[in-house]
Parts: C-alpha cells; structure tokens; sequence
C-alpha cells in the first residue's frame, strides 16, 4: 500500500475494487482547511469518469501493469489469442479490450495489449492498418464530382467509404479509431 502522495498522472490504482487509471492528480490547500488531493480517474474497464478526494495520510493500491507488445494470432469465439513476441506464449484476449479497432485486426498485425497481475485489462490495435480491397463496384467514367465516395468492403469483411479511383485489389490505408480511409498503399 502506498500513500496518496505518491500518486502520479497515469498510474493505474485498484479503487473500490475496480481497476481505473489517473488522468488528473492535484494537491490543493483550501484557506484554514486541511489539505487534500484532488483526482479525476477514468474506471479501466468501462471507461466511466470517477472523481474523489483522498486525504494526505490515505493509502492507495497502486497497480504494477505490464504493457507490451503481441502478435494476432486467430478469433476464437469473444476472444482474440495472441502471442507474445519473445517468450512464444500464447494468451486469450476478450474482443471488447480492442473496442471498434477490434473490426480491422488481421492476422500477423502487433497489438500492443496491458496486464495486471496475470489478468488484461488494455489492449490497442494500431492507429491505421493496410488493407486490401475484396470487393467494390467499378467506378463510372465521368462520374465524379468532388470527394465522392462509394463503399468497399476490404479483407477483414468490413465495409468503409473510399473515392471513386480505388479499386478491386487496391490496397488502402484505414484508421482504425474511426474507420475512414486515410490513402491508397502502392
């Protein structure tokens, strides 16, 4: 256990028995009152804003999380499994950690994914990742006007909006926060 002075910006403490993580952390000493911190938390899980005071003297649990980097392997079921680079383990991943990125994941692409004790709590795909185009409608010659768009679906059976130009068998470049085309790979 640790005292509530020695939080920082970014650590991850189990408070209340649920996992959340610090964004804000600030010492204030009101008038003749006694001083006290001020935290702004943001629950790990469910992504829930939570804010306490906690006095000086107070202890903490400050969570040990370990972030690094693995490779997609396969779907399996509400999981992803996926391997760690150096030691070859293999580990089952629930897809909901990814959030809407968890779409665009193919196989072979690092993910970067955060654990406590044993238990993943975090996990981040990439913030854009090459996909190739598996089927989308010829474009028209003559009809284009400014930015038009039309839909393809690329490998990983998601479909996004990209301009006319992009063909069958293109490959593009997709952010994977919000699912837009960014350019077409060559």
């Amino acid at each position: 256990m640790a005292k509530a002075s020695e939080i920082k910006n970014g650590n991850i403490l189990r408070f209340n028995g649920e996992l959340v993580t610090v964004e804000e952390f600030i010492h204030r000493t009101p008038g003749n009152l006694r001083a006290f911190y001020q935290a702004r938390m943001r629950n790990v899980k469910t992504g829930k804003l939570v804010e306490y005071r906690f006095r000086t003297d107070e202890e903490v649990e400050i969570c040990r999380v370990e972030t690094s980097d693995y490779q997609y392997l396969y779907p399996e079921g509400d999981n992803f499994v996926i391997m760690d680079n150096n030691s070859f383990e293999q580990y089952s991943i629930p897809k909901f950690l990814f959030g809407d990125a968890a779409r665009f994941i193919k196989e072979g692409m690092n993910v970067i994914v955060a654990f406590e004790s044993e238990e993943p709590i975090m996990a981040q795909a990439p913030t854009s990742v090459e996909l190739e185009i598996t089927y989308t409608e010829p474009a028209v010659k003559g009809d284009t006007s400014t930015n038009a768009m039309k839909n393809a679906t690329v490998e990983t059976g998601v479909e996004i909006r990209v301009p006319l130009f992009i063909n069958q068998g293109d490959k593009v470049k997709v952010d994977t926060r919000t699912g837009d085309y960014i350019e077409r790979v060559k």
